[in-house]
This record gives C-alpha cells, sequence and structure tokens, in this order.
C-alpha cells in the first residue's frame, strides 16, 4: 500500500530501539501512513498534541520527557518482548489504550493506524473556568460556556460543592453522578460516559452527589475530559479556586483557561499569585465587575495583563439561580455577552476518530 498522501495526518513513534522502529515502519507503511519518529525533542510535545496515533516503544516509557506529557487519547505502547507487569503498569501510567506485542499484534496495529489517519473528526475544545475566590461568579460563567456550545459536556470538579446541575434545574434528573465515575482511570468509553449522565437544555452535566460528598480524583476527572473530548464534545470544567492537583491535571492541555477576578483589592491580592506561575498562568482574566469597584483597566494593570472581557451584574442571574433555571445567554445578556467572547478566543486543535 502507498505511503499517506502529505495532506494526511501522520503518526507519531517515539523509541531509540532501532529493531522495534524498523518493524513500526513496516507495519504503518502497510497500514498506508508514514510516521513522524522522534526520540525525544523541545518538538515531541507538539508532535504528541497533534499527532492522530501516538505509538511508544517500551523503552521511552521511563523517559522525563515521555511521562511529562500530557495525557490524551490515541496512546499505543509497543513492545518485540513478552511484557511483564511493571510493563503494564508503566503503559497504565502514560495513558496507553494497549500494550501491543509484536509479531503477535500486528494486525491489529495496522487497523488501528489505518482508522486513526483515514477517518479525521474534529475535536472537542477544553475550556477551563475558575475564581480567584469563592463567590467570584465562575460557576455560572462556566454554565453559561455550556449553554451557549452545542453538545457540550460541563463538569463541576468540586465533588463537595453544590453542584452545578442546580444551575441548569437538573438536580433531579436521571443520571450519574460524582462519586458514582470516581474511579475512572485512563481511556474510556466517551459514548457510554456521556450516556450515563443527566441533561438538561442541551448540556450534559458531571455534578457532585450532595448526600456523598468527596473529592474528585484527578485521573477520573482526566479520564471524563479526555473521553468526551474525543467523542467531539466540547467541555467545560469548573474548577474550584484551590484544587491544585486538579489544576495540574486539566489546565496543561486546555484550550483556554479562564480566572474570573471580582474587580477589588482583595480578590487581586488572591488572583495575583495565581497568574504568576504554575499551572494558571496561561489563563485570560475576565473581571467582574460591579458598581463602585475597580475598573477593567486597574485590574489589568494591577495584574499585569490585559482584562479580555467585563462580566457586568446580570440582576436575573440569582433569581434564575434560586428558581432553578439556567443564566441568561443572549446576544445582549451580560453572561451571554462574556460567553460568546470567550468562545472567539477559543484555540481548536485536530484529534482523529479512534483517538
Amino acid at each position: 500500500m502507498d505511503a499517506s498522501p502529505p495532506d494526511l495526518p501522520r503518526p507519531l513513534v517515539v523509541s531509540s530501539d532501532d529493531l522495534l522502529v524498523d518493524d513500526l515502519l513496516r507495519l504503518l507503511a502497510a497500514a498506508g501512513t508514514t510516521p513522524e519518529l522522534t526520540h525525544g525533542s523541545t518538538a515531541m510535545r507538539r508532535a504528541h498534541r497533534a499527532a492522530p496515533l501516538v505509538v511508544l516503544g517500551r523503552d521511552v516509557l521511563g523517559a522525563a520527557g515521555v511521562r511529562a506529557l500530557p495525557r490524551r487519547a490515541g496512546v499505543v505502547v509497543a513492545t518485540r518482548e513478552e511484557p511483564a507487569a511493571e510493563d503494564f503498569e508503566a503503559a497504565f501510567a502514560v495513558g496507553a489504550e494497549r500494550l501491543v506485542v509484536l509479531p503477535r499484534d500486528e494486525g491489529w496495529l495496522v487497523e488501528r493506524a489505518a482508522t486513526a489517519v483515514r477517518e479525521p473528526v474534529e475535536p472537542g475544545s477544553l475550556t477551563v473556568v475558575g475564581g480567584c475566590t469563592g463567590g467570584a461568579g465562575a460557576s455560572t460563567l462556566a454554565t453559561a460556556l455550556a449553554l451557549t456550545a452545542e453538545r457540550s459536556l460541563l463538569v463541576d470538579a468540586d465533588g463537595a460543592g453544590g453542584g452545578l446541575d442546580l444551575l441548569l434545574g437538573a438536580e433531579w434528573a436521571d443520571g450519574l453522578r460524582w462519586p458514582d465515575l470516581a474511579g475512572l482511570r485512563g481511556r474510556v468509553d466517551g459514548a457510554a460516559v456521556l450516556a450515563s449522565l443527566p441533561v438538561a437544555h442541551g448540556v450534559h452535566v458531571l455534578a457532585p452527589q450532595r448526600d456523598a460528598p468527596a473529592e474528585v480524583p484527578a485521573e477520573a476527572l482526566l479520564a471524563v475530559v479526555s473521553a468526551a473530548r474525543a467523542q467531539g464534545h466540547p467541555v467545560v470544567v469548573d474548577l474550584p479556586h484551590r484544587a491544585p492537583l486538579l489544576a495540574d491535571a486539566v489546565l496543561a492541555d486546555a484550550d483556554l483557561a479562564v480566572l474570573v477576578v471580582p474587580a477589588r483589592v482583595r480578590a487581586l491580592a488572591a488572583a495575583g499569585p495565581l497568574l504568576e506561575g504554575g499551572a494558571w498562568s496561561r489563563a485570560v482574566v475576565v473581571a467582574r465587575t460591579a458598581p463602585g469597584g475597580l475598573s477593567p483597566a486597574e485590574v489589568g494593570a494591577a495584574l499585569g495583563r490585559p482584562v479580555v472581557a467585563e462580566l457586568g451584574h446580570d440582576r436575573s442571574a440569582l433569581v434564575r439561580g434560586e428558581r432553578g433555571e439556567p443564566p441568561q445567554v443572549g446576544a445582549r445578556s451580560p453572561f451571554g455577552q462574556v460567553a460568546r467572547t470567550l468562545q472567539a478566543r477559543t484555540a481548536r486543535r485536530p484529534v482523529h476518530a479512534g483517538a
């Protein structure tokens, strides 16, 4: 079979085992594609993000650069030797969907690579929203973002909170909640996960179980987010403002991170350290303004970065929330305006079917 045309996406192979690489080149050629090869470089993270399929040699699973790669779907580990128990553990640690043993699994790998390359699909974007303090309005903004996107998944990452299902009027809707899905790890079936969740106003929502509060495991959050995105669904995560493990898990791969900052001096003091380094350092700032507070320009000057949107006071939000009605997201509503501004900034990147 001829190699894939240059306009088709190329898988990524990462290995320093020459014999294994030779086998993989032969198998991927049979699948109609020529991979990008690397032993580990500054380009590996970029290629890892864009490739329709990533094949890691067992020999590189312990490499620091490989272990630092963000979780994604469509990762396979390959070896020419029978794997030991620790090999399966290492493959699981990098989020691999399967550990392939050659030559036994050659047919599976050829079919998997051909599907990944020939059947591209549009990915779901990932937007992460947080407030620098409690009560900033981040949860309502996250809900508005989900409402203004099609086929979206709204994830409440605060397992001990009140629950975003309340903002959608979905507290009595059938479906799973945290901690029902807290045991998920690695690659999971996105269609099955979405089918198990409550749906309200066209939004799938994963919220806490109020009579069983518990922390959301970072591995489970990442598994749910990755599964939904692989199915092409945009995902909005409402992240607690003090959850460093969850922030590290999802912010590295977010298309857009949004920090909501009330236009008050104490809020600025809380936002500064979040934006200076760590997981939130790439976030854009939305200023939650109020009469008598600071102006967006003053907020931006204090934080040393521009304010991308101003969230004005919405008198209807509190009343609607108490009635179990979602926030207004019309073109002239405060939350609707900001949601559309943020969606215009969301960078989309390709992933592929089977990934």
